[in-house]
């Protein structure tokens, strides 16, 4: 029998207590970080059927909690073997935690002057590939901007933690040849 050493719901009730208190951005990341990190130190924590992708599907993304009072997300994501999402914004704050396997995460700065609508020039800022044990914060409008690939040949599951509702909330995708700027929301998750 596995024991717990951290459960989700741990992890929901201490990241809402942080947020109730309306911390500094610093102070969120570090304090959210470390409850983060003791989360995804307990991989059990997440059911199996959130740890693999869904159906027929190379890809999962299943909300494993939200809250209306807070705007609390956390979300288990699975990138399957040769997956591959470009560049995107999330325009609110996010961690990012790695269960299993790894990902290559790119990350972009924009650097035109947007005045043209639906038009972006982004400079790529770093790359690196991310372990289990490893988050990445995502800062809006700072350092927020990334796209991830799965080179392996097994899934890589990832926790993702949000400042609000992802379904609905407008995005932006960027294509790095034409400059083009597309917009996207949520629509749903696997398991809702």
């Amino acid at each position: 029998m596995t024991i717990l050493k951290y459960s989700i719901d741990e992890f929901v009730h201490d990241m809402s207590d942080l947020m109730e208190g309306q911390p500094e951005q610093d102070k969120l990341f570090d304090k959210g970080s470390s409850y983060l990190d003791k989360l995804i130190n307990s991989p059990n924590a997440i059911p199996e059927e959130f740890r693999n992708p869904s159906g027929n599907s190379n890809h999962g993304s299943y909300r494993l909690h939200y809250s209306e009072d807070n705007g609390l997300l956390v979300t288990a994501v699975v990138w399957g073997p040769g997956d591959h999402l470009g560049p995107h914004d999330h325009r609110t704050w996010g961690m990012i935690g790695i269960i299993g396997n790894e990902i290559t995460e790119t990350r972009f700065r924009r650097v035109d002057d947007r005045e043209k609508e639906d038009y972006a020039v982004l400079e790529q800022d770093r790359v690196a590939v991310v372990r289990p044990g490893d988050i990445s914060l995502l800062i809006p409008e700072v350092d927020e901007i990334h796209q991830m690939d799965n080179f392996t040949d097994r899934s890589t599951v990832e926790i993702h933690v949000y400042g609000h509702d992802l379904r609905g909330l407008e995005r932006t995708k960027f294509d790095l040849e034409t400059g083009k700027v597309s917009y996207f929301a949520t629509q749903k998750f696997n398991n809702c």
